[in-house]
């Protein structure tokens, strides 16, 4: 059955690309870590290809390892901090929505509410946060911290974050602001409320000194794959990120997500599933090859070990390239992506050379992908949002601008053909492009139901 809903589309950025070797390619400029032009770039050419939002990923730290790969990988080491970026973009774009990654381990919610409020503000409503714990050591070492705090514990901090965050957002109502010249009032007072929240990890009195914004709060992104994960996105997300080249998996993590959304009283539309997407298109299959191969060629090995021996966090100094990997140095709880662990340990049993390996990570590190002309390239996306697989996609363009440019010209105008994807925003807000309705202000419902009882 044709579905109603269109899908939905982001452009994941690193600053030159998502591909490790993508700064030594002639279509992204050289020092796109901190070009604001550049990042303005990207930003108006998703806009004009009517995408929902763009989306910052971050670290709040320099990557550790080894500085012979580190050298040659800037994205890991130079870039813009998101929310100052995204700020920029805010008052030189028009209808794009501004994502960004920020940890609940190294802020305080009170922090991350108001930053956001401003951002929403600033953009007139086009502000999402993506609520992750952090994954790598090295964030840890900056923040008073040996390293990453426990799974379990990081979750635990996280779920009360959110929950204080939720309800800094309501502490104004949207109609508290009355601005009374004639009677010299500012704002209602009966609509502006104290949280005075006492958890296990955080006490907060609140309330926020900035006005509810126009989403009524960010919209809430998230990408964990854990049990952990998965119940505080059915919970509290509403767009999750997702990594796996593989339909049947992903759908399986689809319906098992949005099955548990009811124990929470939430819709399953009020969730959208958008796995990561590299892709390489071109108007021949001659083209994409050659592309996909200039990067191929360029991925210096020392790069490749580099990104697979932090993601496994295990020292791989020692490994031939043309050794198998040895399976003794997998962990058996990675504290990264759940779902691309997987994926090398399944090429790992196979019995795959440490060289495969780092090519094959470098090509998938960020979830499925693939080549092809602008036709072959949507019938795959196509195939997974008709077939309930996914939502939409974060579309990881291995150099930016250029493949984003291609994607653009090519791609968009075909799905477009096809009706999978809109022709033309129909809102100004992030919620209005994704379909996601204001969250209700809790003292408003709870005001409107004690009005309704005395009736």
């Amino acid at each position: 059955m044709p579905r109603a809903d269109q899908m939905k589309l982001g452009t994941f950025i690193y600053s030159h690309g998502v591909h490790p070797a993508s700064w030594r390619h002639p279509g992204s400029p050289v020092d796109a870590g901190n070009n604001f032009a550049h990042m303005l770039n990207v930003a108006k050419i998703s806009e004009a290809g009517k995408f929902d939002f763009m989306f910052l990923a971050d670290s709040p730290a320099a990557a550790i390892g080894s500085m012979d790969a580190l050298k040659r990988l800037p994205h890991k080491m130079n870039r813009f901090e998101p929310l100052t970026l995204l700020s920029a973009l805010a008052v030189t774009t028009d209808r794009i929505g501004l994502a960004a990654t920020l940890s609940t381990s190294y802020y305080e919610p009170y922090n991350v509410a108001r930053l956001f409020a401003s951002l929403d503000h600033l953009s007139g409503g086009r502000a999402c946060w993506n609520v992750v714990t952090s994954d790598h050591d090295e964030t840890g070492y900056n923040f008073n911290r040996e390293g990453l705090d426990p799974h379990a514990l990081r979750y635990e901090r996280a779920r009360e974050f959110l929950e204080v965050c939720f309800g800094l957002w309501d502490g104004w109502e949207k109609d508290a602001l009355v601005h009374d010249r004639e009677e010299g009032v500012y704002f209602d007072d009966s609509r502006l409320h104290l949280l005075n929240h006492k958890g296990k990890h955080f006490q907060v009195r609140g309330p926020l000194n900035c006005a509810r914004s126009p989403q009524g709060r960010p919209v809430i992104a998230q990408a964990g794959g854990s049990p952990a994960g998965i119940e505080l996105a059915a919970q509290s997300a509403e767009v999750v990120f997702t990594r796996t080249m593989d339909f049947t998996r992903n759908k399986a993590f689809y319906d098992a997500l949005k099955g548990q959304m009811a124990r929470f009283g939430r819709a399953p539309d009020k969730l959208k599933v958008m796995p990561g997407l590299p892709i390489h298109v071109g108007e021949t299959q001659a083209e994409v090859h050659a592309k996909m191969a200039f990067l191929r060629e360029n991925l210096h090995p020392a790069v490749g070990r580099q990104m697979l021996a932090e993601f496994l966090e295990v020292d791989l100094s020692d490994v031939p390239l043309d050794k198998p990997f040895p399976r003794e140095r997998l962990p058996k709880d990675p504290k990264g992506s759940k779902a691309l662990f997987e994926l090398v340990r399944e090429f790992v049993l196979q019995g795959g050379t440490m060289g495969d390996l780092i090519r094959r990570y470098a090509d998938k590190h960020t979830g499925g992908g693939i080549g092809g002309t602008p036709k072959q390239v949507a019938d795959y996306m196509e195939e997974w949002f008709v077939g309930g697989a996914c939502d939409g996609f974060i579309l990881q363009m291995p150099t930016l601008p250029s493949s984003l440019e291609d994607f653009v010209r090519l791609v968009v105008p075909e799905l477009q053909r096809r009706g999978l994807f809109r022709k033309d925003y129909t809102g100004t807000t992030l919620r209005d492009h994704l379909g996601l309705d204001e969250p209700a202000n809790r003292y408003a419902v709870a005001r409107a139901g004690s009005i309704a009882q005395s009736a």
